[in-house]
């Protein structure tokens, strides 16, 4: 198996798939479409049934059942777009029973995968690591998990004697930029509950996730020659400052852990006349989440009475939702999963996400969804890494889950 998966997860990084937040076409980029007609390909090749994609890019497929028993269908989800952070690798690097110590990723840069800066490489000693080469990003985020689903499906088609239910999978785009599931059809889908397999390290278990919502603020400015600025100048990028120091300092992701919500700072524009900020709100509780949109409205309020005028203006949009609301009341899913894990070995590490899923929206249109383990760390970026024993267990978990 774990050569098959080496195999599998190397040819899928092959295809250049990254997103592209600033594209107006759905999937955001061709070369998803491309990924998406060589999964079609193959999961016919394996005996998957009713293998389509559809106009959105939407790959899905299944398996049927071959127990009498009346067992649930059980969907399994991951999305074929990479990070729009950097470009993806064409193969990865095999570290080979790894010896825990520091990796050179690239001698040109003397870009380093520390130990000191990354401890958890230590967990991994004696296992094969695969790597990024120091200049892009490894794909792991979620083409591990692809790898991962089209493993364990080809593995119960050759193996009869595992007794299942029907079982389904389905590969999305864009997920990266938060538009994953938007044109995704739950009902024609047809399961009574999923498992996106899109988490990190081994072990992750997550059912809930940030409230999450993003804010643009405007700030209007009044440009005059410097040299009779006085008492007329007023500068658009220093009242974009003001505003930003309002907010609490401790509020923000490098102090923030666990539970803990922030304020992100994504964007700044600016000149004398006009500047604007583009935030990011996350916060896990619902309450908290309303109170700090509230307290980004009432900033405007300060600062247009503090000025006299209304220099400040304010958007924000909701993005996602914390699944744990329609998670919770089928909780039953959670601890088929957390028990598929510890039958694998697997110590289960239920935790919020610090983030969002695909899972999340699937949840909220009627698809309870949570998240689990695809193995990989460091997503995002030139340091990401993923043990190819992980991806072994993330496939026995898989088939844990759907046997009967």
């Amino acid at each position: 198996m774990k050569e098959k998966l080496l195999e599998r997860f190397s040819q899928y990084i092959g295809f250049a798939t990254t997103s592209d937040p600033e594209s107006t076409t759905y999937p955001s980029t061709p070369n998803q479409l491309v990924f998406g007609d060589y999964l079609v390909e193959e999961l016919k090749k394996i005996g998957m049934l009713e293998v389509k994609k559809d106009q959105y890019g939407y790959v899905t497929a299944m398996i049927p059942a071959n127990s009498d028993e009346k067992l649930p269908t059980i969907g399994f989800i991951a999305h074929f777009d990479t990070a729009p952070d950097m470009p993806g690798i064409d193969k990865p690097r095999v570290i080979e029973n790894y010896n825990g110590k520091d990796i050179l990723l690239d001698a040109e840069t003397n870009t380093v995968l520390a130990v000191s800066d990354f401890p958890e490489l230590t967990d991994y000693v004696g296992q094969t690591i695969l790597t990024t080469d120091g200049k892009t990003l490894l794909g792991a985020d979620d083409k591990a998990g692809i790898a991962e689903i089209v493993t364990a499906i080809e593995y119960l088609i050759q193996h009869s004697e595992i007794r299942h239910g029907v079982v389904k999978v389905a590969f999305t785009p864009d997920e990266e930029i938060g538009k994953g599931v938007i044109h995704f059809d739950v009902a024609k889908f047809g399961c009574d509950f999923g498992y996106t397999m899109d988490g990190g390290a081994i072990g992750e278990l997550e059912f809930e996730n940030f409230n999450a919502a993003g804010a643009v603020v405007k700030f209007q400015g009044r440009n005059v020659h410097p040299g009779y600025a006085k008492n007329k100048m007023v500068n658009a990028q220093l009242l974009a400052m003001e505003f930003n120091s309002l907010l609490p300092e401790f509020q923000k992701p490098q102090y923030t852990d666990g539970y803990e919500g922030f304020f992100l700072l994504i964007k700044t524009e600016g000149t004398v006349e006009n500047a604007s900020l583009q935030y990011i709100i996350r916060d896990h509780s619902k309450s908290i989440f309303e109170s700090k949109k509230q307290m980004m409205l009432n900033l405007v309020d300060f600062m247009n009475k503090k000025y006299e005028s209304d220099r400040v203006s304010i958007e924000i949009k909701d993005q996602y939702a914390n699944m744990r609301e329609m998670v919770e009341p089928v909780y039953h899913i959670v601890e088929r999963a957390e028990k598929a894990m510890i039958d694998a070995g697997v110590i289960p590490l239920i935790k919020p996400i610090r983030g969002g899923t695909d899972g999340a929206n699937l949840s909220f249109k009627g698809l309870p969804c949570p998240n689990i383990f695809a193995g990989g760390h460091n997503f995002h970026g030139k340091y990401e890494f993923v043990p190819l024993e992980s991806m072994v267990k993330a496939v026995e978990v898989i088939l844990n889950i759907v046997e009967a």
